[in-house]
């Protein structure tokens, strides 16, 4: 909303107005994140890393990192092979950039799919309350005292290795966060003279839900999906580690710790190279997903 000031003799100055208008929140939040350091890092990083699985097809072929050929077994890093081959004879950098693909599409559907699952049932039980509240929230209770790695194991080792049912496998395991932490904001929103206008003007609860009550949960909705996609991509690795993930030759990042620690001592960087992609990874995700934190609430910056 523009504001007029006027000098103290309540004439103009220089006999004009002066307008000042108040950034929109969407401005503002940019503005504090642009300030944010670690938060630039962050996106820089992440930027890279996305750039790496748009363009995986030109960096390197991905027949390079899923043919074996056993005269390349352990080659050193090359014109041929920048990064060198596995034991296998597979190309590293092709499989590094690839697995990118994999890794970050994986936990990226997951981190969304969660959210939408765990928020819909959080609103659910917050708006409506009492026996709907308690029914979600005890069936929430038992399913959250199975362990997530067991949970998904089970579903992984009865429905086969894919992509969708490691997303289905991972959502089942990361929603139930989502569910606690919009159940607390709905009932702080429920009774709020907005809420109780739009049930008098007839709105119906879907649209209440929907249009009033969601919208002002949304900043700490992202910042947990952003900080979940780096714990997504850390469990989607520990999954292809012990072998509960995409089947073999499909390049992943933690299959290629699983296959490198056979030959950790005589091929080192065999190890480095995706256990440092998985770290870069979850590293730029927790500093963008910080600084978004710190930009949607400056309250909670120290």
């Amino acid at each position: 909303m523009a504001k007029t000031y006027t000098c103290p003799a309540g004439n103009m100055l220089d006999g004009e107005d002066i307008n000042f208008k108040r950034p929109s929140q969407a401005k503002e939040i940019l503005r504090r994140l642009k300030k944010n350091r670690g938060a630039m890092i962050g996106l820089f990083l992440l930027i890279c890393i996305i750039l790496v699985v748009i363009f995986a097809d030109v960096i390197a072929s991905y027949e390079a990192g899923v043919v074996q050929i056993a005269d390349n077994k352990l080659a050193p890093m090359s014109s041929e092979h920048p990064l060198g081959c596995d034991s296998y004879g597979r190309d590293v950098l092709s499989r590094l950039v690839h697995g990118a693909r994999n890794s970050l599409l994986v936990a990226v559907a997951s981190s969304i799919s969660s959210c939408l699952f765990g928020c819909t049932l959080g609103a659910i039980a917050g708006y409506f309350g009492g026996k709907v509240d308690m029914l979600i929230m005890r069936a929430l209770d038992i399913f959250m005292s199975i362990p997530d790695l067991l949970f998904t194991m089970v579903v992984v080792a009865a429905l086969g290795s894919s992509i969708p049912v490691l997303i289905i496998a991972m959502t089942l395991a990361y929603f139930t966060n989502y569910v606690r932490l919009v159940r607390s904001g709905v009932l702080n929103l429920v009774d709020q003279e907005y809420v109780e206008a739009a049930r008098a003007g007839g709105s119906s609860s879907a649209r209440i839900i929907i249009s009033h009550i969601i919208p002002n949960t949304l900043g700490i909705i992202l910042v947990n999906v952003t900080l979940n996609v780096s714990s997504l991509v850390i469990y989607q690795s520990t999954l292809s580690f012990i072998g509960l993930s995409l089947p073999a030759p499909a390049p992943e990042w933690g299959s290629m710790l699983s296959s490198a620690r056979v030959d950790m001592l005589r091929a080192p960087l065999l190890v480095l190279f995706p256990a440092l992609a998985i770290v870069l990874t979850a590293f730029s995700v927790n500093l963008l997903g910080d600084g978004l934190r710190d930009a949607m609430d400056p309250r909670l910056k120290s």
